[in-house]
């Protein structure tokens, strides 16, 4: 399964980021193999307005399954479903953790958006 771990960093030991439209990275695991590794997310979180679309649109494109992050809002999360992407949220730590945390289920698969736009 591919995930997407929303991180300030480029490895697995980097700290999640909180924001999902504006994260400074995506991570991509592949669970079966073990391999990541990151995209920059620079483009959308410095646009003025609609980051949560196309970093959605990035999310569905990379072929993620799942998302995990700590908060998603209302535009990103119609988009990431749109593109039949699970979304995860209340993570913390490290991107490491997140998985971890996934896997062990102690995340919440998200029903709506849990931020408002612009957060």
């Amino acid at each position: 399964m591919r995930l997407v771990v929303t991180s300030q960093g480029t490895n697995l030991q980097s700290p999640l980021d909180p924001r999902f439209g504006r994260a400074a990275y995506f991570v991509q695991l592949d669970t079966d193999t073990g391999n990541y590794s990151a995209v920059c997310n620079s483009v959308n979180a410095n646009a003025p307005q609609g980051a949560g679309i196309q970093a959605g649109k990035k999310v569905v494109e990379l072929g993620a399954a799942v998302l995990i992050t700590g908060h998603v809002g209302p535009k990103a999360f119609a988009t990431l479903r749109a593109g039949n992407v699970a979304i995860y949220t209340g993570a913390a730590g490290t991107v490491a953790d997140a998985v971890e945390d996934f896997k062990a289920g102690k995340l919440r698969c998200a029903g709506a958006a849990d931020v408002e736009g612009h957060w």
